[in-house]
């Protein structure tokens, strides 16, 4: 056994779709390494994302609460060394974790590489070239440890049985493809625009069960309206816990996403996912897990070259801001319907 260790401190805290692309790692992991204990620190929301997992206990960052400062990062420390772990690996790399690593001094602390130069060159256009994934990234930090990972190398998770609640809501429909579709993202160069998505919606949901994802109340009014214009299409968003959530999008047969969260949960099922990139690009290592090149849909690079303007699409010069426009409704329901 590499270095005699047992036990794993795997740490990463947020955003959703960053600890979702851990799930593939982790599962491929623990598929080659059996008898390593893993133990994953995250903030309590994203538990269930780690629910299907052989030898992984998932413990809570309060981060908010009796975690928070420096006072909360020393007690979280006296609770990690009780666990008696051998060494961690640090998949998040920032102050917080910088400092849990001087707190945990003597155990192997391993952190990843995020490439921050490599993307910088990337976004000011030097080096505009497919960077190593995130996924590769959080495997080179086990690697690091002495346990190297064939991530594409695992078994992925079968489809759940969705529970009388959620099947009330989608009314199961056998002669229906399932369609997921996040048409959000944390930032506005990210999104498609909502007209747009209204015609992607208004083909699809003609032959197919389309079922919106989102969240928070200002999303949910959008998707309610969204609803009552067509047929064969559902918002559950706000209407299901992350668990039941997860259920159902283990039973898609595709999901379309921006550049955000749903689109790494629907990957992590194993399900096929369309993602709609504005001010962002695959280049910088983001593409949901084991999604083909082609399921990728860009915005016009002709147009817009300055793409990608930002690594998590939060600056963009204003003239970029209806960049994705340039990706056309026609072109999304085509390589939708493809997948079907």
């Amino acid at each position: 056994m590499p270095k005699q260790l047992k036990h794993i401190l795997v740490i990463r805290l947020s955003a959703m779709g960053d600890v979702a692309m851990t799930v593939p790692v982790l599962r491929a992991f623990t598929e080659q390494y059996p008898d390593i204990k893993l133990t994953v620190l995250t903030r309590d929301f994203f538990k269930p994302f780690f629910r299907d997992l052989n030898n992984v206990k998932v413990i809570s960052a309060e981060v908010e609460g009796k975690h928070k400062g420096i006072f909360g990062l020393y007690k979280l420390s006296k609770e990690l060394k009780h666990l008696k772990i051998d060494a961690v690996a640090d998949l998040h790399d920032v102050l917080r974790t910088k400092i849990l690593k001087f707190l945990l001094s003597g155990i192997d602390f391993v952190q990843i590489d995020k490439g921050r130069t490599e993307k910088k060159e990337l976004i000011s256009g030097k080096n505009f070239t497919q960077l190593k994934t995130t996924f590769q990234r959080y495997a080179d930090v086990f690697k690091e440890l002495g346990f190297p990972i064939n991530v594409s190398n695992h078994t992925l998770p079968k489809r759940k049985e969705l529970n009388a609640k959620t099947l009330a809501i989608v009314h199961e429909n056998k002669a229906f493809k399932w369609i997921g579709i996040a048409p959000f993202a944390a930032h506005e160069g990210k999104m498609y625009p909502l007209e747009m998505m209204e015609e992607v919606i208004a083909e699809l949901s003609k032959e197919n069960k389309i079922i919106l994802f989102g969240g928070g109340e200002s999303e949910i009014q959008k998707l309610n309206l969204l609803e009552s214009k067509f047929e064969n299409v559902i918002n559950i968003a706000g209407m299901l816990s992350l668990d039941e959530e997860l259920d159902l999008i283990s039973n898609l047969d595709v999901m379309l996403s921006m550049d955000s969260g749903n689109g790494h949960l629907a990957a992590m099922l194993g399900i096929k996912v369309v993602t709609l990139w504005g001010v962002t690009h695959p280049f910088a290592g983001f593409r949901p897990f084991n999604q083909p090149e082609a399921y990728s849909l860009l915005a016009n690079r002709n147009i817009y070259p300055l793409i990608p303007t930002s690594v998590y699409g939060n600056k963009f010069p204003e003239s970029y801001a209806d960049c994705m426009k340039s990706i056309y409704a026609d072109e999304v329901i085509k390589k939708t319907k493809s997948i079907l």
